[in-house]
């Protein structure tokens, strides 16, 4: 069995991470259908189950993937809030953070990954990514990641656009026009042709962003630089973001196979956030690392068309029977050697 003295087998622990992580059902709510059931089996000890495996089998693959992800030339990356109940020296209400870091849209082997920490801080980021010896580095703006030296760092034009997009809202209905609709129409008219070259090879839109996109985002910026606004203003913060952000962004145009928003990093953090309104939070600490890296080998398995049910169910069953002695013991176990029982029938 997975747990000892228990009767924990590999599709037990499997089936209880996937109902929680796939499915967003609650512990409390397991037990309930549990004892509905007839079986005594508590959340206490469902949770003890899963830290337990989390620990012993999917960090190792975990760590391993990290040091896949250093090793990209593009890597995303966002941060959301996350409540835990018990931390050491914090209120209950207190916010952490769940980083994460993922590899971009070319990657022949993509790499999703979640970090639990109790705060927001600097050091976080550049910790994780130490060693990262790629090219660029997505992300939203977020300061912190400038602590990252010697990386091409790339922006995000939907969070430009959704500034604009803001300052046109908060016009009154007479006034639709001026510096909040031209900014959002620069950005509607960069996406317009992000749209039509998205299907086109790397190199192809690389030629077409040079030729359409570059002179477009230069007379964006030059025009930013003409306009002023009230910092406090839906406009100033839109002109302040693209006065801060806007070479950043404009580095997208360096690499076909960078996108033009970080959408990408947000869709998978987003599959946190819908979770995480579903068990609200983590426990411990420990539990909130457990989520993190349980979440991660799902999210990592589901970009790798593989069935979550399934390769946990492989994970827990092969990883007992490998010689952790040996330096490579876990590359059977990454997704891309997984074996063809555990692909998604999708």
């Amino acid at each position: 069995n997975m747990y000892p003295g228990s009767f924990a087998s590999p599709e037990a622990v499997a089936f209880l991470m996937t109902e929680k992580y796939v499915m967003g059902t609650p512990l409390y709510r397991m037990e309930q259908d549990n004892k509905r059931r007839g079986i005594g089996l508590s959340r206490q000890t469902m949770s003890n189950w899963m830290i337990h495996c989390s620990e012993k089998w999917l960090e190792p693959l975990y760590d391993e993937l990290h040091r896949k992800l250093l090793e990209a030339e593009i890597i995303n990356a966002d941060e959301t809030t996350v409540q835990v109940l018990h931390e050491q020296d914090k209120k209950a209400q207190s916010k952490s953070y769940m980083w994460l870091y993922r590899t971009g849209s070319y990657a022949e082997h993509p790499i999703v990954l979640f970090d639990y920490q109790p705060s927001r801080a600097q050091d976080k980021p550049v910790e994780f990514l130490n060693g990262f010896r790629g090219k660029y580095l997505q992300t939203d703006g977020y300061q912190v990641y400038k602590g990252i030296e010697n990386v091409i760092h790339v922006g995000c034009l939907a969070h430009l656009k959704r500034k604009f997009h803001d300052a046109v809202a908060v016009l009154p209905k007479d006034q639709k026009k001026g510096a909040a609709t031209d900014g959002e129409a620069y950005c509607n008219a960069i996406f317009k042709i992000e749209e039509r070259i998205a299907d086109l090879t790397p190199e192809e839109r690389y030629k077409v962003r040079q030729e359409k996109v570059k002179p477009l985002f230069d007379e964006f910026l030059a025009w930013g630089n003409t306009r002023t606004a009230s910092s406090k203003s839906k406009l100033g913060v839109a002109l302040t973001y693209l006065h801060n952000q806007g070479e950043d962004i404009q580095n997208y145009l360096l690499d076909g196979r960078l996108d033009a928003s970080n959408n990408l990093a947000e869709r998978s953090i987003k599959m946190f956030v819908i979770d995480r309104k579903n068990f609200l939070f983590a426990n411990t600490p420990l539990g909130a690392k457990c989520s993190a890296v349980t979440f991660s080998i799902i999210q990592t398995a589901l970009e790798n068309g593989l069935d979550p049910y399934k390769y946990l169910t492989y994970i827990f069953e092969a990883a007992p029977r490998l010689d952790q002695s040996k330096n490579d013991w876990i590359a059977p176990l990454l997704p891309e050697n997984a074996p063809e029982q555990c692909k998604s029938m999708k």
